[in-house]
């Protein structure tokens, strides 16, 4: 408990200071925020002192789930924040649009990630689920953005109600779901093997549960949470927690990621109206304040920059860097002038959709768990979700600068006044 506790005081303040300094810089917080882990783990902190390193933040299995334990939960409530911000008319209004974007940014990625997943090295695999497997999670991590970090940064920059910035939200949105619709099938491959059995299995389960949000959680979710709107806040966000809560601990028993369930949940309740919205908001400072900064530094705790060091991984990470960066461009920007967007709306989209950031993390430490990434391959895709993160701003802000404002944007922005997603 003692180690646990100094654990907590270390990792928070560490992160705290150095998301400060990332904001400072003009990038995302949440870059600050997993460096501190990477400094704190064996890329630094373990190196120069190993034996403080050793009993501070020791590998022993017991002390590290008691941090573990504390992250999930911070990971469950971001994500179901996250899902309770997407814009649902937004998608309904600009659905042409948003789906050629979605496409392109999704399905062109998706393939290459796939084959560059075949034809990376072998020491990269992590064993669990056999090379397909791993090449489909490889797939994945290339294909999702992140739709906190790209939210956080559009409202930094004033673009939130921009038209451009809409169909970014709107695709990333996109792009978010399918991500962990997938996520769930590679990670029952992973856990129960390649068979047409276990996929046919996992897809059923799949559609039982999308059936179930709509048919059965939001029904209940309206009935639970409209008479507690006129109670004492504290209560409609105790329920709302608890639903979050049965919803992972669901998708979970039928052998999917909880998060899943958590972001689904996070989308009933968007349906249910402002008031729902508002209930879970109120517990989004302390989520973004300590619970998910945690959860990045804890994250960064797995990451061993030592690994660059060989010339296999290091080729290794600037070809699947290079893959990510380019594919994702390359479909945003294809899709949108599919979308007959202009040149320079489809450059916006293109960069703005390549931000990476706490979703690929995320990825990264479930395929960690699940075995289908080892050390040097969770470090690559960590490294990727970084620099992408880092690079989405300067190139949006010099894009969206050549887009004159139109009048219905500048009505948008009244309408705008709770931002989607104000944490990244």
């Amino acid at each position: 408990m003692l180690i646990f506790l100094l654990q907590l005081s270390l990792l928070i303040a560490v992160t705290t200071l150095l998301g400060r300094v990332a904001a400072r810089l003009n990038m995302p917080p949440v870059v600050g925020e997993l460096t501190s882990g990477v400094l704190l783990g064996p890329s630094l902190f373990g190196n120069v002192a190993p034996g403080l390193s050793g009993w501070l933040l020791p590998r022993d299995a017991e002390q590290m789930h008691l941090l573990s334990a504390v992250s999930q939960l911070g990971v469950l409530l971001l994500v179901a924040i996250t899902g309770a911000h997407i814009d649902l008319g937004l998608l309904r209004r600009r659905r042409h649009t948003i789906g050629l974007v979605s496409v392109g940014s999704v399905l062109l990625p998706l393939a290459l990630g796939l084959v560059l997943g075949l034809l990376l090295p072998g020491s990269l695999t992590g064993g669990a689920g056999g090379r397909l497997t791993f090449a489909l999670f490889i797939g994945v991590a290339v294909a999702v953005s992140a739709l906190p970090v790209i939210a956080k940064t559009l409202l930094d920059m004033g673009l939130l109600h921009r038209n451009v910035g809409q169909m970014i939200v709107g695709s990333a949105a996109v792009s978010d779901i399918v991500g962990w619709l997938m996520l769930s099938v590679v990670s029952a491959m992973a856990t129960h093997g390649l068979r047409a059995g276990v996929i046919a299995e996992s897809v059923g389960c799949l559609l039982a549960v999308l059936a179930a949000t709509v048919l059965v959680l939001r029904p209940v979710a309206a009935r639970v949470l409209g008479p507690l709107q006129h109670t004492q806040p504290g209560v409609s966000l105790s329920a709302i927690v608890v639903m979050v809560l049965l919803a992972a601990a669901g998708t979970h028993a039928l052998g999917m990621e909880p998060i899943l369930g958590a972001f689904l949940c996070g989308i009933v309740i968007s349906s249910l109206g402002r008031a729902s919205r508002r209930a879970l908001d109120s517990v989004r400072a302390f989520v973004m304040a300590t619970l998910a900064p945690l959860f990045l530094a804890s994250a960064g705790l797995q990451v061993d920059l030592t690994a660059l060091a060989r010339p296999p991984v290091l080729l290794a990470a600037l070809i699947t860097l290079a893959v990510a960066v380019g594919a994702k461009f390359a479909g945003g920007y294809l899709g949108a002038r599919a979308g007959r967007l202009s040149h320079t709306e489809s450059l916006a989209i293109g960069a703005g959709l390549n931000a990476r950031g706490l979703v690929e993390i995320v990825l990264a430490s479930v395929g960690l768990r699940l075995g289908v990434l080892n050390s040097a391959s969770y470090t690559v895709i960590v490294l990727v979700a970084v620099v992408t993160s880092v690079m989405a701003p300067p190139v949006l802000r010099r894009t969206t600068n050549r887009i004159a404002t139109t009048p219905a944007e500048l009505e948008r922005e009244q309408e705008f006044t709770e931002p989607l997603v104000r944490t990244g």
